[in-house]
């Protein structure tokens, strides 16, 4: 699949007049709890050559391939990603934390982290988490059996919602780092370590009886987030002149 996902970023570049700087894994394999049949999720951020940023009129600035193989590849322009970014775009942050990179100039990289931190927002970042705990719960966690895969699409956003709570900073794109911080109990990370086991033996559909205890503590878990949210520090001014720099950097070459 490796030499698959590169041939589709070489096909972009050549195809689309781009350089790709940074293409990594998201979702649930990036997170750490894939099942055997999920997708793969490639997402990139990439630059047009100098000229396209002088027209006049602005042109379509992403880029998407649905490809053989479960592989979804789409990538951002970088100055729509810097836009996105200032505005605490969780999806593009854990990008540049994901553990399954494929392609990337670490000097763009670091880059990109540091205007990641300057620029994040705990209190929106919260509520984003908040809300994929809460929708996950509703639409898909009520019934008396449930699919493994989503309860976990419900525990990474309430761990991630901790992590903001304690730290004030993004939270890790690995599901391993969110339950080994020090605010997870020990009795979290044991009953988790359970459903993780049986979870890696899942396929997509499969489902189970969710264990009793679990829906009082889910429903504990948005209540107090819920309540935590509004006490925490939401917009700051963006750093337009690092922004700037970023981008005429990167497309200059």
């Amino acid at each position: 699949m490796d030499a698959a996902i590169q041939s589709a970023i070489d096909d972009i570049e050549r195809e689309h007049d781009v350089r790709v700087l940074y293409a990594a894994e998201s979702g649930s394999r990036a997170w750490g709890f894939a099942s055997p049949d999920s997708d793969y999720d490639v997402r990139f951020v990439y630059v047009h050559a100098t000229d396209w940023y002088l027209q006049v009129f602005e042109q379509r600035d992403v880029i998407e391939r649905m490809l053989p193989g479960d592989l979804d590849v789409s990538g951002w322009e970088l100055r729509k990603a810097l836009r996105l970014m200032t505005k605490c775009n969780l999806a593009f942050n854990e990008w540049f934390d994901s553990p399954i990179v494929y392609r990337a100039d670490d000097a763009f990289a670091e880059q990109v982290r540091r205007l990641i931190a300057r620029h994040f927002q705990p209190a929106r970042a919260l509520f984003h988490y908040l809300s994929m705990a809460r929708n996950t719960h509703d639409e898909h966690l009520i019934d008396d059996t449930v699919r493994l895969k989503k309860l976990f699409y419900f525990l990474r956003p309430i761990l991630a919602c901790r992590w903001i709570e304690h730290a004030r900073r993004q939270p890790p794109t690995r599901f391993a780092e969110l339950l080994a911080a020090p605010w997870v109990s020990g009795e979290e990370r044991s009953w988790i370590a359970e459903l993780e086991a049986r979870k890696a033996l899942a396929s997509e559909g499969d489902r189970e009886a969710l264990p009793a205890a679990l829906r009082p503590w889910m429903r504990r878990q948005l209540d107090h987030f819920a309540a935590v949210g509004p006490g925490l520090a939401s917009m700051m001014d963006v750093d337009e002149a690092a922004l700037d720099a970023t981008l005429q950097r990167w497309i200059r070459g």
